[in-house]
């Protein structure tokens, strides 16, 4: 099961984040294709704990993760239907915005 936000925050509203990024790096691919503008709406969206279209177990998974200090993991998409991951690295040091075809 697919499941997309559902947590947006309400307008004027902002949610704090639940962890830092570390330095944040793109590829090629995520720079030529996804609009700054969706990427930092993604990521934002991905330090708020909302980890886009992943499903159920995929979800459980980040959330203890988040917990325990695994890596990360977010799929989101452009307006256009681009789809782009986010990785948080499990020591918090590194985020990166990439196409999956990069990985």
């Amino acid at each position: 099961m697919i499941h997309s936000a559902t947590d947006e925050p309400a307008q004027g509203e902002v949610l704090a984040p639940k962890f830092s990024p570390g330095q944040l790096v793109a590829t090629p691919g995520a720079l030529e294709k996804v609009q700054p503008e969706e990427m930092q709406a993604a990521l934002a969206r991905h330090l708020r704990g909302d980890w886009g279209e992943i499903g159920k177990d995929d979800r459980r998974e980040n959330d203890l993760s988040l917990e325990k200090g695994f890596r990360l993991v977010s799929v989101y998409r452009t307006a256009a239907g681009l789809k782009f991951w986010i990785i948080t690295e499990h020591d918090r040091s590194v985020t990166t915005i990439l196409l999956p075809d990069e990985y």
